[in-house]
């Protein structure tokens, strides 16, 4: 069994308190510290590369944007999970924009909370679905800013894989949907990434639409 190792951060000590409960409630997961702030969240990441790091969004010293943006850049292996509060456009679109491989909201359950991490740390993106809902919305509102001949062009199995992932699924469903591997389609993910400039799923489905690729229904 692999260990998830997370660190925490928020400015609230009992949020990490409860935090820390919920995701401890996985003998997969270890809680390797506690960050009050975005700046010590950074430090924390240096010294102990943890694979997911819980983010709030709105803190003293540094946000969780601008520690994001950080972290992404300096260790793009570390995944950064927002887990807050604030679920507007505001805070969403510039925290995913940072990096953040996924979006959950504090009043989620614990079972969603643990998910999303165990997601965040096999490179999947989640979103809560006011979350998620707010980023179609955004992504609907937003004037195309790259044509379509401008992207990398995609093989036909990697098309069939953006298609199915513009309909939520998770890895898994892919593979059963598509009969091949879950190997298969992280190396299509990989592929897709890697030609756009993408960093993550939710990326690639912004460049998608953006791009006229995809359509949000």
């Amino acid at each position: 069994m692999t260990e998830i190792r997370v660190l925490i951060t928020d400015d609230d000590p009992l949020v990490r308190v409860a935090l820390s409960q919920f995701v401890s409630r996985d003998p997969q997961i270890t809680v390797v510290a506690e960050a009050k702030d975005g700046r010590a969240a950074i430090e924390a990441v240096e010294h102990l590369m943890p694979d997911v790091v819980m983010m709030d969004v709105q803190m003293p010293v540094l946000s969780g944007i601008e520690a994001t943006k950080t972290i992404t850049s300096r260790w793009p292996q570390v995944r950064v999970l927002a887990v807050t509060t604030l679920d507007n456009r505001e805070n969403i679109i510039p925290m995913l924009s940072a990096g953040a491989t996924g979006y959950m909201l504090k009043d989620s359950s614990a079972d969603e909370i643990l998910h999303a991490v165990r997601q965040a740390h096999e490179g999947e993106s989640s979103l809560s679905p006011r979350v998620a809902a707010m980023l179609v919305q955004h992504v609907r509102s937003v004037p195309p800013v790259q044509a379509r001949g401008q992207l990398a062009s995609l093989t036909e199995r990697e098309s069939q894989v953006l298609r199915q992932l513009s309909l939520g699924m998770s890895n898994l469903e892919m593979a059963a949907a598509l009969h091949v591997s879950e190997g298969t389609i992280k190396a299509h993910l990989g592929s897709i990434m890697q030609k756009w400039g993408a960093r993550d799923r939710v990326q690639v489905l912004v460049t998608a639409a953006r791009a006229g690729l995809i359509d949000f229904s």
